[in-house]
């Protein structure tokens, strides 16, 4: 095992855990505060269309396997789903966003990820994130700051804003190309069998599947040799081992 360069990390149940996703929530916010429906058109009406959007561009799949390696930007989702219904959103996308967010998602760091990253910051092991995401890079980097405002991440990648969604090798290779590093000297921590462990694994990037926030009993084990761990705690004693 040789010691990273560089600790990729994902954003959701890895960084932070998020703790309910309430998109009724999200929508009845959305409503009150920053569009005009003239039609009276329900947010039960909304996310029944929305979850058909979603199936159709294959997002939120049961099977994994079958979940699409393309991501669409939640600002032209947004476009679309709310104009269908002649609903004039009143607010720029990116505040609509924000206000569906803060609404919808419940959140918290994840047990001691601020220690882990300031040890990382300590022994000049650099830190980037990749995320599968449909809210745009602005906001998920917003977040990061606010829940992780000592963060050293040197970049921040959204799918939403690079096309392409884990565990597609695309938005791997373009991790490495920013952080102009070989695999060998990069680990990818995440909390997802397939899109984090096996597609890191599948560019060479050695896996880390972290399972501290998973509530839900897993259906899905990674295909790659990986590290399994719990608590962050446990990578940082790993790490030191490592000469």
């Amino acid at each position: 095992m040789i010691k990273p360069k560089m600790i990729i990390f994902d954003y959701g149940q890895t960084l932070i855990n998020e703790k309910e996703f309430d998109v009724f929530a999200g929508t009845k916010a959305v409503l009150l505060n920053a569009a005009k429906n003239p039609n009276n058109i329900s947010v039960k009406e909304i996310q029944g269309l929305a979850t058909e959007l979603n199936k159709e561009i294959g997002r939120y799949v049961i099977d994994l396997d079958k979940e699409s390696v393309l991501e669409v930007h939640n600002h032209i989702f947004q476009k679309y789903l709310y104009e269908y219904f002649d609903i004039e959103l009143t607010k720029p996308h990116e505040e609509v966003e924000r206000i569906f967010e803060k609404a919808a998602i419940s959140s918290e760091t994840t047990k001691n990820i601020e220690n882990l990253l300031f040890y990382l910051n300590e022994q000049k092991i650099r830190t980037s994130v990749i995320s599968n995401i449909s809210f745009s890079g602005s906001l998920l980097k917003e977040k990061i700051d606010t829940y992780i405002p000592n963060n050293n991440f040197e970049f921040i990648i959204a799918s939403s804003e690079y096309v392409f969604r884990k565990p597609h090798k695309r938005i791997f290779q373009l991790a490495l190309r920013k952080a102009k590093l070989a695999p060998r000297d990069v680990w990818y921590c995440g909390d997802n069998a397939v899109c984090d462990v096996d597609g890191a694994s599948n560019c060479r990037i050695f896996p880390v599947w972290y399972k501290g926030a998973i509530k839900d009993v897993e259906k899905k084990t990674p295909q790659s040799n990986h590290l399994e761990i719990y608590d962050w705690f446990e990578l940082r004693d790993i790490l030191e081992r490592i000469s």
